[in-house]
Formats: structure tokens, C-alpha cells, sequence
């Protein structure tokens, strides 16, 4: 698969991306959306990778920048798990021990498959410090190895004013899970 956007989509993705940038100027103070349009002129596949993010109902938006890396962040800011991500198990592995009623996904594949990372409890937490997010969905989160090793997997929502961190049996899927994601550019 071509992961390259025509010089119409560029154009539109870009212009989508500045508007959300410049609405919601609290996600990334002190950052220009200038440099951060270089970067993305000068590397079609992260531009392809927001596309994906975008059209699955992401919403992504700049949240941070490393200079160490000279890197920016983006995560996906849609108020709700992104629609076009719902409805999904945690893995691979979860998604072959399903033996009825299996999704037509997991997290973890559209994850690779869109070039982005899952976001960890950790970043979860720092989205939500950015505004109110998951009020009514939940997100599956990067779930480390141990707890993944017993068969489960963990997910966050926001509720009551506070963040919440969750288990449930990695097969599992609702209609109100998804998952959030990360990109570096």
C-alpha cells in the first residue's frame, strides 16, 4: 500500500491540521505552526500517518515538542475515542483467541497498519491535562508485558472529574472502546 497522500489531500490535511492548531492554542504553547508544516512538507509519510489518524476520527493535534529530538507530538484530541476506532479488541492475540463474535480489528494492528503508537497510561494522562477527553468512551492503552502476559489489558476514561485507569480480558471489545494515538514528526 502507497502511504502518500496526493498533492489535493497535502494540501487539505494541512490546511485541517493549522485550523485545529490554531483553535486550541492551550494544547501547545509557546510552538509555531510554521516549523511544524516543514516538518510535514518534507515527510509524506507522517503526513500520511495524520491523514489516517484524521479520517478514523482522530482529531490529532500538536501537544508537545522534545528539543532534544526536535521532534513535535501529536495525539489524537477528539473529545470521544475516535469513532472510526471503536469496537476493537487489544491484539493480535486477543483477536485469534476470540472464538465467536470476533472484531473485525484490534488496537494494536490498525495502530502499525497507520504508522502511529498507541498511547501509554502515561501519555493518557497528559492528554487529559489538556481538556476533558473520553466523558462518555474509554481508550485502550499500551499495556505492559506483564499484565498482558496474564491475558490482560488495560484501558482509560475520564469520569467524575478524574482519570481512570482499567483492566479487562484483552478479547474484550464494546462499542464505546477504542483507542487514542501518538505520533512524532
Amino acid at each position: 500500500m502507497q502511504k502518500k497522500l496526493s498533492a489535493k489531500q497535502s494540501v487539505e490535511l494541512l490546511e485541517t491540521l493549522k485550523t485545529r492548531f490554531e483553535n486550541n492554542l492551550n494544547r501547545h504553547k509557546g510552538i509555531e505552526w510554521a516549523q511544524i508544516q516543514a516538518k510535514l512538507e518534507s515527510n509524506t509519510g507522517k503526513l500520511w500517518s495524520l491523514n489516517e489518524m484524521e479520517i478514523t476520527g482522530g482529531e490529532p493535534d500538536v501537544v508537545g515538542y522534545d528539543k532534544t529530538t526536535n521532534e513535535y507530538f501529536f495525539y489524537d484530541c477528539s473529545v470521544e475515542s475516535p469513532t472510526g476506532r471503536r469496537s476493537i479488541c487489544y491484539d493480535q492475540e486477543a483477536l485469534e483467541a476470540r472464538k465467536a463474535n470476533k472484531p473485525k480489528n484490534c488496537a494494536m494492528n490498525m495502530a502499525i497498519t497507520m504508522g502511529i503508537e498507541i498511547l501509554t497510561p502515561k501519555q493518557y494522562l497528559e492528554l487529559q491535562k489538556l481538556g476533558n477527553f473520553d466523558l462518555k468512551t474509554s481508550s485502550w492503552v499500551k499495556t505492559p508485558v506483564d499484565i498482558r502476559k496474564l491475558g490482560g489489558a488495560i484501558f482509560c476514561d475520564k469520569r467524575y472529574d478524574t482519570v481512570f485507569v482499567y483492566h479487562n480480558g484483552a478479547e474484550s471489545y464494546y462499542a464505546s472502546r477504542g483507542f487514542r494515538g501518538a505520533l512524532r514528526v
